[in-house]
């Protein structure tokens, strides 16, 4: 029992030395991988100045689009995500899973995780 302990601890030591002398890229898709295989229960609240336009809740994550030819980053970013049409932090009946894109030049959103 102890020597499972030991072995679980360096294991665990090793871990953490290989992912600290990865360069930050490397960490953040591993941190992304996680994630993904994980999922989250993000927030994507969209803004017309200051006031509230539309929200997506159960959104998994934000992804940057890649041109087909250049395979350059392209102005937007998309997702699927529960349109909450209240805005209420809730899946209520009626409401629906939806792909949805953002502009990276004139959007004004904030992404976080669901409080509730």
């Amino acid at each position: 029992m102890f020597g499972r302990t030991i072995r679980s601890l360096c294991a665990l030591a090793l871990s953490v030395f290989a992912v600290v002398g990865c360069t930050q890229e490397t960490q953040n898709e591993i941190g992304r991988t996680v994630q993904n295989w994980t999922g989250t229960n993000g927030v994507l609240d969209v803004f017309a100045g200051e006031k509230l336009v539309k929200r997506f809740i159960r959104v998994d994550k934000l992804s940057t689009a890649m041109g087909t030819k250049t395979d350059t980053p392209r102005p937007y970013r998309y997702g699927y995500g529960v349109l909450d049409e209240n805005q209420n932090h809730a899946v209520d009946p009626g409401e629906k899973k939806v792909y949805f894109k953002i502009s990276d030049y004139s959007t004004s959103y904030v992404f976080y995780e669901n409080p509730m």
